[in-house]
C-alpha cells in the first residue's frame, strides 16, 4: 500500500511539473484565439532544407497549445485583409528576396505598425538584405557563418520565456552566425561564446569573445523575436529548442491585443524609418 501511495505521489508531482512548464511556456494567452502564419519563401540563392522541419515543429506546438497554424511560401499572402487574421508572422528560414511587389511589403509594414508580431528563425536575417526597414525590424543582417561545429551559447537574460528554462551555458552543434547592420535597440538574450570557436576571422567580432545570437525588441508598433539557431532539421525535434521557439512566440504575442490599423501609416517600402 505504501509503495502505491508513493507511486501515485510521484505521478501527481510529474503531472504538476508538466502543467507548470506548459503554463510558463504558453503564458496566460488564450491560444484557441490565436492564428499564426509560417512563411517559408526563398528568393534566388541558397535554400535551407530545414524549412519542412521548422514548419512541422510549429505545427506540433500549435497542436500542443491549441493555436491555428497556416503555412505559405506565396508572397501574395501579404495583403492587409489576409494578415489581419494573424497574431504572429513567423519567417521560417526565409532567405534572399521574400516579396514580389512593393504592395506586399507595405501590407507587411502596416501589419507591424498595427501591433502585429514577428518571429524570425535562423536564415531569416538573410532575407531582404537591401531593405532598410526589414533589417531594422529583424534586428540585423546576416553576414557569414563559421563552419558547422559544436559551440556554446551563453544566456544573458534568463527571465525571458525563450531562455528561462535553459542552463547558463547551452551547448549547441549548429552554425554560428555573424551579423552586420545591427539595430542598436535590440535586447540581446543569448550570445555565442566565441572563445573556443574554430574560426580564423572571429577576432573581428567583438574582439573574438562573444556576439549576439538571440534577441528581441519592439519596433514600429510591433514586437520581434529572432533566433540564429536551427540550421539542422533534427534540432526542431528537440524539446529544448521547441520550448525556445514557443517562448519567443509567447513573448511576441504578449497580451494578444487586437490589431489597430488606425496606427498604420506606411505608404511605400522606403518610407522614412521611425528612428
Amino acid at each position: 500500500m505504501k509503495r502505491i501511495l508513493i507511486f501515485l505521489l510521484l505521478v501527481c508531482m510529474t503531472l504538476a511539473a508538466a502543467a507548470q512548464k506548459k503554463t510558463k511556456a504558453g503564458g496566460n494567452i488564450k491560444w484557441k484565439n490565436v492564428r499564426v502564419l509560417v512563411y517559408t519563401k526563398n528568393g534566388k540563392g541558397y535554400v535551407h532544407e530545414n524549412r519542412a522541419a521548422g514548419t512541422a515543429a510549429i505545427q506540433q506546438l500549435g497542436k500542443q497549445y491549441g493555436f491555428a497554424v497556416d503555412v505559405s511560401d506565396d508572397a501574395s499572402s501579404f495583403t492587409e485583409d489576409n494578415l489581419k487574421k494573424y497574431a504572429v508572422l513567423i519567417f521560417n528560414n526565409t532567405n534572399n528576396e521574400t516579396f514580389d511587389t512593393d504592395e506586399q511589403k507595405v501590407a507587411f509594414m502596416r501589419y507591424i505598425q498595427a501591433g502585429g508580431g514577428f518571429v524570425g528563425i535562423h536564415s531569416a536575417t538573410g532575407s531582404e538584405r537591401q531593405w532598410p526597414w526589414f533589417k531594422r525590424l529583424i534586428g540585423a543582417s546576416f553576414l557569414r557563418h563559421a563552419k558547422h561545429q559544436p559551440f556554446k551559447e551563453i544566456i544573458i537574460d534568463n527571465t525571458h520565456p525563450s531562455t528561462s528554462f535553459l542552463p547558463h551555458t547551452w551547448q549547441r552543434d549548429d552554425e554560428c552566425y555573424f551579423f552586420k547592420e545591427y539595430n542598436p535597440d535590440i535586447h540581446v538574450l543569448i550570445v555565442h561564446d566565441l572563445a573556443p570557436l574554430d574560426d580564423k576571422d572571429k577576432p573581428t567580432y567583438y574582439g573574438g569573445t562573444s556576439s549576439p545570437s538571440v534577441w528581441c525588441h519592439e519596433f514600429d508598433g510591433g514586437r520581434q523575436w529572432y533566433t540564429s539557431l536551427g540550421h539542422d532539421s533534427a534540432t526542431y525535434a528537440t524539446p529544448e529548442f521547441l520550448q525556445h521557439l514557443m517562448g519567443g512566440i509567447t513573448w511576441v504575442i504578449g497580451k494578444n491585443k487586437p490589431l489597430d490599423y488606425s496606427k498604420s501609416h506606411a505608404k511605400a517600402p522606403d518610407d522614412p524609418l521611425p528612428y
